[in-house]
């Protein structure tokens, strides 16, 4: 099996730039709220705080009365952030990447989405917490079900799709003629 992402652009409703402006906040914040506790945790207590710790705080935030926000978008975006962040932090001690650092608004956002935030039915895409479908441009077939679908919005305001599927690639015939490639 291999594994390849798809990228497509796509034009969303005013519901859907909504949700989705809102989805790409809850992320942030949570992502740079997190950063903030585990950085403060192991500066003032040489603490190192796993994904496991992380997921117990988000669920902490979600029952502030004053960040009832949360409990609005999907949970799974907000779950995803986090094991990215868990990504970068173990890059960073193991001397692969520099310290993680806090997310801004003003560059690309992004939200990921996994199978059970997401619906692919008969050529079409549905988020969790959207009624219709995203209004893709589909330049090309996906070659199976997406495992894993990445939502991002570039600086110029655009919305793209990428879906990850895993497919069997397909082999080429063996012939006998000879191609040289300098």
């Amino acid at each position: 099996m291999t594994k390849r992402a798809y990228k497509y652009r796509f034009y969303p409703t005013p519901e859907q730039t909504e949700l989705l402006a809102q989805t790409f906040g809850c992320v942030r914040f949570v992502y740079n709220a997190i950063l903030r506790w585990r950085t403060d945790a192991f500066e003032l207590r040489q603490q190192k705080i796993g994904y496991v710790g992380a997921n117990g705080r988000l669920t902490e935030l979600k029952k502030d009365p004053e960040l009832a926000f949360l409990s609005e978008v999907s949970c799974v975006p907000l779950q995803q952030c986090l094991r990215h962040q868990q990504t970068a932090f173990k890059n960073f001690f193991e001397g692969r990447a520099k310290y993680p650092s806090f997310k801004s608004k003003r560059h690309r956002q992004s939200a990921e989405f996994t199978r059970s935030a997401f619906k692919y039915r008969g050529g079409k895409l549905y988020l969790a917490k959207s009624k219709t479908p995203l209004n893709i441009r589909w330049s090309r077939e996906l070659p199976g079900e997406p495992s894993t679908v990445t939502v991002s919005k570039d600086s110029a305001g655009r919305y793209f799709v990428s879906c990850l599927c895993e497919f069997e690639p397909r082999k080429l015939p063996v012939t006998p003629n000879m191609t040289g490639i300098d």
